[in-house]
C-alpha cells in the first residue's frame, strides 16, 4: 500500500508484474490496489492529500490498469449483448480504477458499455442514457463528499418520469446497500463481480416483465 501512496510508479509496476505471476488479476486488484486507492481517498477527505495528489494517483492507477489488467480481463464477446450500460464516476470524484474495472468486466461478460469517464454530472448520466437507449446506469463514488450526487441521478430520472426505464446500480468505497436503498437505486455492487451478478439477475427479471 505504501508504494501506491508514495506514487513510486516504477516500483509499483514491478510489484504488479510479480504479483500477476502468482495470482489472478482480479485478486491483485481487490486485495492490493483497491484498498490502497481507498486509503488515498480517505487521506484526501482528512485533508492529508490535496487535489493535485488525488489527480496524480488516479492517473497512475489508470495507467497501471490499462497496461497490466485490461488486456487480461477484456475479451470480445460474440454473443448478443446482454444489455447496454452507461457507466461513470459521479460528479466531484475523479477516481477511475474502480469504474474501469467494472466496465472491463461487464464488456468481457457480454455487455455493451458506454464509459462516460469521471466527474460526471447527473444531467449527463441521464442525457447519455437516453441518447444510447441504455438499459443500465452504473455510478461509482469513492469519496463520501460526493456520494450524495448519485442521488441526484435517481431524482432527475423521477422528475422526467423515466425512472422505470433504467436499472440503476451504484458502487465504490463510499456506497453501501443502505445508501442504495436511500437514493432509490436498484442495487449496490460490493465489487465488480457482485455488480455483474446482480445486473444479470435484474436484467433477466426486467425482460420477463416486458
Amino acid at each position: 500500500m505504501s508504494t501506491v501512496e508514495e506514487i513510486d510508479i516504477s516500483k509499483l509496476e514491478k510489484l504488479v508484474e510479480e504479483a500477476l505471476e502468482k495470482y489472478e488479476p482480479y485478486d491483485v486488484i481487490e486485495k492490493a490496489l483497491r484498498p490502497a486507492m481507498e486509503e488515498v481517498g480517505r487521506k484526501f477527505e482528512r485533508g492529508e492529500y490535496f487535489i493535485a495528489e488525488l489527480v496524480l494517483v488516479a492517473d497512475v492507477f489508470k495507467e497501471i490498469f490499462n497496461k497490466f489488467f485490461k488486456p487480461r480481463v477484456s475479451k470480445v464477446s460474440k454473443a448478443k449483448p446482454m444489455g447496454k450500460v452507461v457507466i461513470g464516476t459521479i460528479e466531484g470524484d475523479i477516481h477511475d480504477i474502480g469504474k474501469s474495472i467494472v466496465a472491463a468486466i461487464l464488456e468481457a461478460s457480454g455487455f455493451e458499455v458506454i464509459d462516460l469517464g469521471v466527474d460526471v454530472s447527473a444531467d449527463k448520466f441521464v442525457k447519455e442514457a437516453e441518447k444510447h437507449s441504455a438499459d443500465v446506469i452504473a455510478m461509482s463514488s469513492l469519496l463520501t463528499t460526493t456520494m450524495l450526487n448519485m442521488g441526484k441521478v435517481t431524482e432527475l430520472l423521477k422528475e422526467k418520469g423515466i425512472r422505470d426505464k433504467y436499472i440503476v446500480i451504484i458502487g465504490g468505497a463510499a456506497a453501501s446497500e443502505e445508501f442504495a436503498r436511500k437514493i432509490g437505486a436498484d442495487a449496490y455492487g460490493i465489487d465488480a463481480y457482485d455488480g455483474l451478478k446482480k445486473l444479470k439477475k435484474l436484467i433477466a427479471e426486467k425482460r420477463k416483465q416486458q
